[in-house]
């Protein structure tokens, strides 16, 4: 059920997700081909506000700091598997893989890299900011317009 909750989480994480893939993009390789990267992202934390951290407003201040927590952490966890699949796919339509398990965990070793990229202060200290500010403006939102 939509309610006020639901789309500042959404807006939230949205924007989170938009910061970090700006913050990613000089981290990576020079001739790395970004494309929509940015705006997958963006579109990916929409989705997870609205769906994970929407439903679980309303608990109290401490439960919505660890609502953008895991906010930020289904974002960081799909945007890695989303990106990783289509790097995956790109290599198999170039015959890269000889059988479906080699695809498979191709996944997960890009998963592993592409995390890596992660760590970097800045990145960090993003998601983590924008987590808690996310789930604070997720709790007011809940709490002014229920």
């Amino acid at each position: 059920m939509p309610d006020a909750a639901r789309l500042v989480a959404a807006i939230c994480i949205g924007i989170v997700g938009y910061i970090v893939s700006l913050q990613i993009i000089p981290l990576m390789p020079e001739s790395t081909d970004f494309g929509y990267f940015v705006y997958v992202n963006a579109v990916l934390g929409i989705f997870v506000g609205w769906t994970v951290m929407g439903k679980r407003a309303g608990r109290g201040l401490a439960a919505g700091i660890t609502n953008g927590f895991g906010g930020v952490l289904m974002l960081v966890l799909w945007g890695l598997f989303i990106h990783s699949c289509a790097q995956m796919f790109d290599r198999a339509m170039a015959n890269w893989y000889n059988d479906a398990f080699q695809a498979l965990l191709a996944i997960v070793k890009f998963m592993a890299e592409y995390g890596l990229v992660l760590i970097n202060p800045l990145v960090i200290f993003t998601l983590i900011a924008g987590g808690v500010l996310s789930g604070l403006f997720t709790e007011y939102a809940w709490r002014t317009w229920r």
